[in-house]
């Protein structure tokens, strides 16, 4: 029986490690899955305006907001202190982005006077 010769096997391991790692990584990567989260509409002074549904994608700093007639990406979330303020963005079209929590998120239009509170289901790991 031969044996392996371990110069030859830490030659052929840097080759295997890259592509093993990069498959690793994207077959536990989440994706894009977007979540559908029920919506509160609002007017800043808090006058409700009725419901709505949306899909929410999070990417953690950023989230995407999908309705019928509104399409919203925040932009990367900033906070100075994460614990004291919310992080928040303000997206092309001129909205205010927020995540209130893990499965919160708000935009808001100052010139609309309309505020959009949404609420998704729990997260399950």
């Amino acid at each position: 029986m031969r044996w392996l010769d371990p110069f030859k096997l830490s030659a052929f391991f840097p080759v295997c490690a890259l592509p093993l790692a990069a498959l690793l990584l994207t077959a536990c990567s989440s994706g894009n899955g977007g979540m559908v989260c029920e919506g509160k509409v609002e007017t800043l002074s808090g006058q409700a305006l009725g419901n709505t549904e949306g899909e929410i994608i999070d990417r953690f700093t950023s989230f995407h907001v999908a309705m019928k007639k509104l399409k919203l990406e925040s932009g990367t979330l900033y906070s100075s202190d994460p614990q004291q303020y919310i992080p928040s963005a303000i997206t092309s079209e001129g909205w205010l982005a927020q995540r209130l929590s893990d499965t919160r998120f708000s935009v808001i239009n100052a010139q609309q006077d309309r505020m959009i509170t949404f609420s998704c289901p729990a997260r399950t790991i």
